[in-house]
Parts: structure tokens; C-alpha cells; sequence
């Protein structure tokens, strides 16, 4: 029996098959609850970490979203597909070139350095309040402008030819889509791809050993606190007893009521018994401002 409503953060092992907003329903039934949000959308093709924030685990969605996320891919050379992966309708065949192993390093160093990737068509990104994937769906031409994200790391773990496929390890910003990976690096190559194969392996500071089956009967047993998820996310820093009571009023923070007045960013506030308060930033006037409280 679930008592008092759930709070804090679950990471979740996504099977395949199942939307982020299919994992969110379950866990809504299960535990009794509709606060309940995710820290960035899987598609239902991937495996692997989804962070779902529950109660009032839910005010750090903003900031885990923004974490950093590496993925596990598999690419297919030579087709091309609508959704960019081995859900969508194949679109067009073309020759891998006999020498796409010999342009395999310059097309990885390219992949590396961008800054810029133009989202798939099918995509959860919403135009003019309708998400692309269900314009898309309709036959609608869609087109994204190009995003800014970033590549930490890629690598090509494995390799075959008969059929060509790549075995891709990466790290990757926000919005970053591993699906246009697969049509960019195939084009590099002189031909098209599609994503066959995707595990999300980390999300910000969560790793597949954090995570927990849909599946288990005990899974808020793998339920994180507010303090544990907000300290491993987020830098950290204490408060006075003074800046506490600063704090759930919503009033500005002295430097001196915070033990880390140095921290660029975000930060997890904590009273003197390690309970979360806030989290806050230090703005430009010098003084802790509350972002999100917490109860």
C-alpha cells in the first residue's frame, strides 16, 4: 500500500516499445500519483535511464534536463527511413561507397566538432503548439531550424561490412538527437543511415547502476530523496538558521547565511539538519535569490 503521496526522484531502465509518457502513466498508477514528470524524452525505440521526478521531486526537472546524456547506438548504412530509425518506413536505398571505412575518421571529427544539428521531422518538438511527430505523421512537410548542442565524446566501438553498420558510444548536450546523428554521418560517408539500436547510458549524474526495472514490484524501494537526488545533481551549499527562515519567505539570501556564496549556477540548499530547502543562485546584486522552494 502506497501511504503519504511519494516524493523524490526514480530512475528508470526504459524498455523498448514504451513512450516516456507510457513509463510517467505507470508509475502514476502504481504510485498513486499525478505529479509526476521526466527529465527528457526517449524515444519508443530506446532503452535505457529515464529520470522521472515524483511530487515534489518534480521542481528539479528544470535542472536535470539540462544534464549532459550519453547514449549506446547502432547505425545502419544504406537506408534511410522517415523517423531515422528501424521504427519508421524506409524512404531510400543508396550504394554504401566501396571506401566508406577510409571516410569513417573525418566523418566522426565532423560529428565531434558540431555545434549546430537540425532535429528529425518526427520529434517530440512542438510547432505552432502541435507536436512535429503528429504534423509529420499527417504527411505535413516539417522543417526544424538548426539547435545549438554540443558532443563531449564519440566513439566507434565496433565496426561491420556485411551489412555496414556502426557501433557508436557518445556523450552529448540537451538536445542533441541521435537520430540525426545517423543521417549526418551517413551523409559524410556518400550514403544514407538510419538508428537500428539505442541505449541511453547516463543522464547527468545517474547511471545505468541507479536504475530500476518498470517492472519491480518493490520499485519505491529505488526511490532517491529530494536531498540525496538535489546533492548529486546540483553543487551544495548550507544555510544559517537565519538564511532558512530567508529562504521559505522567499527573501533574498545574504552571503554570509551561505556556506558556498561562490557557486556559479544553480545551487541545492540545505538547512543545518540536511533538509532541502531550495534551490537558489546567486545573482548579480551579490545576494542568494530562491529559484524553487521546497516544502
Amino acid at each position: 500500500m502506497i501511504g503519504a503521496a511519494p516524493r523524490g526522484v526514480l530512475v528508470v531502465d526504459k524498455p523498448g516499445g514504451m513512450t516516456s509518457h507510457d513509463v510517467v502513466q505507470q508509475l502514476r498508477k502504481k504510485l498513486r500519483t499525478r505529479e509526476i514528470g521526466h527529465s527528457g524524452t526517449l524515444d519508443p525505440m530506446a532503452t535505457g535511464i529515464l529520470v522521472v521526478c515524483i511530487g515534489e521531486g518534480t521542481k528539479l526537472v528544470p535542472y536535470l534536463t539540462a544534464a549532459e546524456k550519453g547514449y549506446d547506438a547502432t547505425i545502419a548504412l544504406g537506408t534511410g527511413t522517415a523517423t531515422l530509425d528501424a521504427e519508421g518506413e524506409v524512404t531510400e536505398t543508396k550504394e554504401v561507397p566501396a571506401d566508406w571505412q577510409d571516410r569513417l575518421q573525418a566523418g566522426i571529427d565532423v560529428e565531434r566538432a558540431r555545434t549546430s544539428q537540425v532535429p528529425p521531422s518526427f520529434s517530440a518538438i512542438r510547432v505552432d503548439g502541435v507536436r512535429s511527430h503528429v504534423l509529420a505523421r499527417r504527411g505535413e512537410a516539417v522543417e526544424h531550424a538548426a539547435r545549438d548542442v554540443r558532443v563531449t565524446s564519440m566513439e566507434v566501438r565496433s565496426r561491420t561490412v556485411d551489412p555496414p553498420t556502426l557501433h557508436v558510444l557518445l556523450d552529448v548536450s540537451k538536445g542533441y538527437y541521435v537520430r540525426s546523428l545517423a543521417r549526418d554521418l551517413a551523409t559524410s560517408l556518400g550514403t544514407v543511415g538510419h538508428l537500428t539500436a539505442l541505449r541511453r547510458t547516463r543522464s547527468g549524474c545517474f547511471s545505468l547502476a541507479d536504475a530500476c526495472p518498470l517492472t519491480d514490484e518493490r520499485i519505491t524501494e529505488h526511490l532517491l530523496s529530494l536531498e540525496i537526488a538535489a546533492a548529486r545533481a546540483l553543487p551544495v551549499a548550507q544555510l544559517t538558521a537565519k538564511g532558512r527562515v530567508d529562504a521559505f519567505e522567499g527573501r533574498p539570501i545574504a552571503l554570509a547565511d551561505l556556506s558556498n556564496p561562490t557557486a556559479i549556477g544553480p545551487c541545492a540548499w540545505f538547512d543545518e539538519t540536511g533538509t532541502l530547502v531550495a534551490i537558489g543562485a546567486i545573482e548579480a546584486s551579490g545576494r542568494g535569490q530562491v529559484l524553487r522552494g521546497f516544502r
